[in-house]
């Protein structure tokens, strides 16, 4: 039986994506080839134990980008329980004025 574990938006199969390191240094090419046709991170072990992950460029990026938002959100939520919040009219007329700050700059 193939047992199938959800990580990172992707099924991942237990018996195919855990590879001992071991295993891994013999067949670098091949798991790089892997990691980047299925987009399937592969999880590397040491001594039985999760020391790693192997995954493609554009997958790590993805990741990055979605933490990046995700992050960008609780700092949003935290500013509004603390109450530091502006109006749309606030914000629009602080960028005007910094505009308008710019133009004179260069005249």
């Amino acid at each position: 039986m193939v047992r199938y574990m959800y990580l990172g938006g992707r099924l991942m199969n237990l018996r195919e994506d855990i590879r001992p390191i071991s295993y891994i240094k013999t067949n670098a090419a091949d798991m790089l080839k892997r990691v980047n046709d299925t987009h399937n991170p592969i999880v590397i072990t040491q001594n039985g134990e999760a020391k790693a992950v192997l995954m493609d460029t554009g997958s790590y990026q993805e990741m990055r980008n979605s933490l990046g938002i995700l992050k960008l959100l609780a700092e949003g939520e935290k500013d509004i329980e603390n109450g530091d919040i502006y109006s749309q009219e606030e914000v629009f007329d602080e960028i005007e004025s910094k505009l308008k700050a710019m133009q004179n700059k260069k005249n």
